[in-house]
This record gives structure tokens, sequence and C-alpha cells, in this order.
């Protein structure tokens, strides 16, 4: 066995490897779909790799189904790295051609298997495309309110740093093959960047595992654990982006406070699990229909507040009325009796602070909401409701 054979000869155990690290310290259940891809990824580069050796090296007599199968289940491997990349970082475009190239990179093979060399350069040359495409996935912008407080520049150069060398050796290999230029040394570059490859990428999805895991937490340590909406803190450090955007482009933001009517006496008659319910219910309608790029949280026990952005005059009056046909739609099927709710808003002032000043005048329309027979919108003094 030459030196590129025995190199080749490791790397299906490798990466079978480091797919058993990626199941044991990851886990199969739970919430990480992208560590679930990752374990799925290195598993179909270890059955693949397996299916081609010896063929991965040198050309030697094999079977051509085994040949196209171990190809396929390669670009399988990657195809599965690149969907856990998608939901590690922001979705990829491509995610068709993606899906489709395992089967294309499998029957091209297949179909050329008559000659080795033509069959073989298709699916370097596939694979290298797919290799292309994930190094051009590392390299765009991220989705940072997934990997809050995590530099994902480290396990980005980690990926691109085992991706460029392999590209460029499967390419060199791709074209030395098709070109009818066989030669002993692009196959020992294609061994070694594997190797490389093998060994830095554990480390990079172990990174991006450990990214997401500490968003999660990031996450969970400002939610509120009944609704699902930030706190009140969460809301007030993120309101200032917000104002800030507003007050810098001159853009009209609004801030709706709403209470849920009588919630006091709904705990005592219903007792506290239904008055729960009915929070985390109010709290769902107002996440389904707040508008795209709008801040809702929890400001206290029964009291929600939403910060809208660009909000023309009618915006507070729109969610105000598609959040009172769905509170009344979905309570009498969740909480068995009806449940309503009073809201007042305010809009952003050239002399306001911040949001507490923004959040005292909404909350007096609320008030005023409450006394006025409650189960209303109420806009501050000096605005039309």
């Amino acid at each position: 066995m030459s030196f590129t054979e025995a190199v080749f000869a490791l790397m299906p155990m490798q990466a079978l490897a480091a797919a058993l690290v990626l199941i044991t310290l990851i886990g199969w259940r739970g919430e990480n779909a992208g560590g679930r891809w990752a374990q799925i990824g290195m598993t179909a580069l270890a059955l693949g790799l397996a299916l081609l050796h010896p063929d991965l090296g040198p050309p030697r007599q094999a079977s051509p189904l085994l040949q196209s199968l171990g190809f396929g289940f390669v670009s399988l491997g990657l195809s599965a790295l690149w969907q856990g990349l998608g939901l590690w970082l922001t979705p990829r475009p491509g995610q068709r051609a993606m899906a489709a190239a395992p089967v294309a990179v499998a029957v091209g093979h297949l179909v050329l298997a008559g000659d080795h060399g033509d069959a073989q350069g298709l699916a370097d040359a596939l694979i290298g495309a797919q290799l292309l495409w994930l190094g051009v996935a590392l390299t765009l912008p991220g989705r940072s309110t997934v990997l809050h407080g995590l530099h994902t520049r480290r396990w980005r150069l980690l990926g691109l740093a085992a991706v460029v060398p392999l590209l460029m050796a499967m390419l060199l290999r791709a074209g030395a093959t098709l070109w009818g230029q066989p030669h002993p040394w692009p196959d020992l570059l294609l061994a070694l960047t594997g190797q490389l490859a093998l060994l830095l990428v554990l480390p990079m999805l172990l990174l991006a595992w450990r990214g997401q895991a500490e968003a999660e937490l990031a996450r969970l340590a400002q939610t509120d654990g009944l609704t699902g909406l930030i706190d009140r803190d969460a809301f007030a450090r993120r309101s200032v982006d917000l104002i800030s955007m507003a007050r810098r482009y001159d853009e009209p933001l609004a801030l709706v406070v709403m209470e849920l009517d009588d919630f006091e006496a709904l705990a005592t008659e219903q007792g506290l699990d239904t008055a729960e319910r009915a929070l985390a219910l109010f709290a769902s309608c107002i996440q389904a229909q707040m508008r795209l790029g709008d801040l809702a949280g929890r400001l206290g026990n029964e009291r929600f507040g939403v910060l809208m952005a660009r909000c023309l005059p009618e915006g507070p009056r729109a969610l105000d009325a598609r959040l009172r046909q769905a509170v009344a739609q979905g309570a009498p099927g969740a909480l068995g009796l009806q449940v309503s709710f009073s809201a007042g808003w305010a809009r952003l002032r050239p002399g306001d602070r911040g949001l507490p000043d923004l959040q005292r005048r909404a909350e007096t329309a609320l008030y005023e909401a409450r006394s006025a027979g409650k189960g209303r919108l109420m806009a501050e003094p000096g605005l039309t409701d």
C-alpha cells in the first residue's frame, strides 16, 4: 500500500469518529436541528468514503454501482452540512440545487461508469461545486440574533480552512482526469487536503453548536417563561435601537400598551391555571398579529407592550383590531370563556428622553381606556384614537 492509499484509508474512520463525537456531545433529541444535520452529514461522509475506498486513490477495479453510491453519499454529506449552516447562520440560497446534487452525482457517475476517468472527473467536478458553495455560505452575512454573543468568525475561518484547500485539490484532480492527463500527485494532494478537512470540520461543527447553545441560553435568560415574549428589561434594552433609528431617519414610532381586563377576578373565579393560559393566549395572539420588525414584550403581570416602528397614525388601531379579533376567536376554544383587554398608545415625541417617557404617556392612555369602560383602545392626550 502506497502512502497515498494509506492516507485515503484513514478517511472513512476519521469521518465516522467525528460523527460519533457529534452524536455523543450534541445528542439526537432536542431542538438543535443544526446539530442533527451535522451528524447526518458526517455519517453520510463516512459511509460514502467507506464505499469509495480504495477507489478514492489511484484507479482500481471496483463495482461501478458501489462507486456511484459512494460519491452520492459524499455529496449527501456535503448537502447535509450546508443545511446545518443554514440553520446556524441564516438560510442560504441554492437549497434546491444542494438537495438535488447527491442524485446528480450518483446518477451521473453511474451513467459514465464505462469510462472511469470521465465518471470520476464528473463526480469530482460536481462535488467541487458543492464545496465551492459551502465556502460561499461561510462568507455570507450571518444572523446575529441566532449566534448572539459568539464570534462566528472563529468557526467560519475553520470551515474555510477546511473547504478551500480541499476544493482546489478536488478541482485539480477533476481537471487532470477529464483532460486525460493522470498523475499521482493530484491524488496525494487530495488525500492530504481531505485529511486536513476532516481534522478541522469537527471543531468547526462543535463551535457552531456551542454558539447556538449559548444563544439559546441568552434568549431564555431574557425571555418570559410563560408567554415566550421578552421581559421588561430586555424590552427596554432593545427599544433603544428602534428609538435611535426612528430619530435618525425621522420616522414615526409608537408604543401600544395592553392589559387584560379583570385579570385578578379571572384568577380568583377561574383559577390561576386559567389565568396563566389566558396570558399565554394573549401573548401568542400579539406575536401572530404584530408586524415584522416590531418589538413585543411582557412589561408586567398582565401588561404587554408593542413598539411599532415606522408607524402611521392608523397603525395602532389596525393592530388593536386584528388583536381583538384573534382573541375573540381563540379564547372560547382555549379557555372556555371570552376575555377582553384595554390598550393605550403614544407616539414618540422629539423631547422624549427614551422609552420611559413614551411608556408613561401610553400607560396614561391605558388607564383612561380602563376608566372609560375597558375593552377599548385610547390614544395619549392630543392624539385621536
